[in-house]
């Protein structure tokens, strides 16, 4: 695969940038989560600008949607962008009414913007299912997570099934979506490393000068460059289920080497809410368990290679 971005996806990450430059970011993500707010704003400028129709757009595709949710995912935004522009068109190959949260039938775990959400995917199985949400169907439920989470019931059966076998789309999508989101997290937590370590000073140097503090940083980023191009390799291929599984348990063990070190080399000032590192770790953390973690993605890749054996 071409490693290099073409000269129409490079414009289309600058003007992503540059709108979340301008409408996201740490601070504003830390502003919305004392309230549990859902950041409308951010959503609706992201809509207008096309990008939630990546996915299924004239010379765009998952690729391109895979490239926008890391950056939203990089920038902080409050807002359920991956399921918007990856997730609902993989498996219905349309738009939905937005806010969506994501879940699995049975699963009594806070999910993600269901408190704010208009549309709810539901992962029954064989099948996955939409449903309609009205306002204040699901309970807000405040968390360290710095997203706004909320706890939703359905049925099984409700809502309209996407058809016998979707219920393995909507898990191929949604593990795609993790993978891009972790990246971008990663992405935006070791940048604020670096940036710590050439500014900190011990014994008269900047630490950022040590070899060990150096090796440590450099493992990480091989990790996230790992998990930049399996993605990006899943998401030009169409979201097949072995690759979005390899993708999405390579970026949970990656996340977890990422959140580890970037908090020990940020010391006592990255384990607080003035420093900005715990919007993007603890986000790591929630997307770390999501969809049932990596023992769940490794469990599917060995389910893809191995069943028929």
């Amino acid at each position: 695969m071409d490693f290099e971005l073409s000269e129409d996806q490079r414009a289309i990450a600058d003007a992503a940038e540059a709108l979340l430059a301008r409408h996201a970011g740490a601070e504003r993500a830390a502003l919305l989560d004392a309230t549990g707010a859902y950041d409308h704003e951010l959503d609706a400028e992201l809509a207008s600008a096309g990008f939630h129709d990546a996915a299924l757009g004239p010379g765009t595709g998952p690729l391109e949607a895979a490239l926008l949710t890391a950056a939203v995912a990089r920038a902080a935004g409050t807002v359920a962008f991956s399921a918007a522009a990856l997730v609902a068109p993989g498996v219905a190959r349309c738009a939905m009414p937005g806010p969506i949260a994501i879940a699995r039938a049975g699963d009594t775990a806070p999910v993600r913007f269901a408190a704010h959400a208009r549309t709810l995917l539901l992962d029954a199985g064989d099948e996955a299912r939409v449903v309609r949400l009205d306002p204040g169907a699901a309970a807000p439920v405040r968390s360290n997570f710095l997203w706004p989470m909320g706890r939703v019931r359905v049925a099984p059966d409700a809502g309209t099934s996407q058809g016998p076998g979707s219920g393995a789309t909507l898990r191929r999508w949604w593990r795609l979506a993790l993978a891009a989101e972790m990246l971008g997290a990663m992405e935006a937590a070791l940048a604020i490393t670096a940036l710590y370590v050439r500014r900190r000073r011990q014994f008269g140097r900047a630490i950022g000068s040590f070899q060990a503090v150096q090796h440590r940083l450099a493992l990480c980023t091989v990790q996230l460059e790992g998990t930049r191009w399996l993605t990006c390799e899943a998401a030009a291929k169409g979201a097949p289920e072995e690759a979005v599984a390899i993708a999405a348990a390579y970026a949970c063990d990656a996340a977890q080497r990422v959140f580890r070190e970037t908090h020990q080399l940020s010391g006592a000032m990255g384990y607080t809410r003035e420093h900005p590192l715990h919007v993007f770790s603890m986000r790591l953390a929630a997307l770390r368990l999501e969809q049932g973690g990596a023992g769940a993605h490794l469990r599917e890749i060995a389910r893809v290679r191995w069943a028929g054996a």
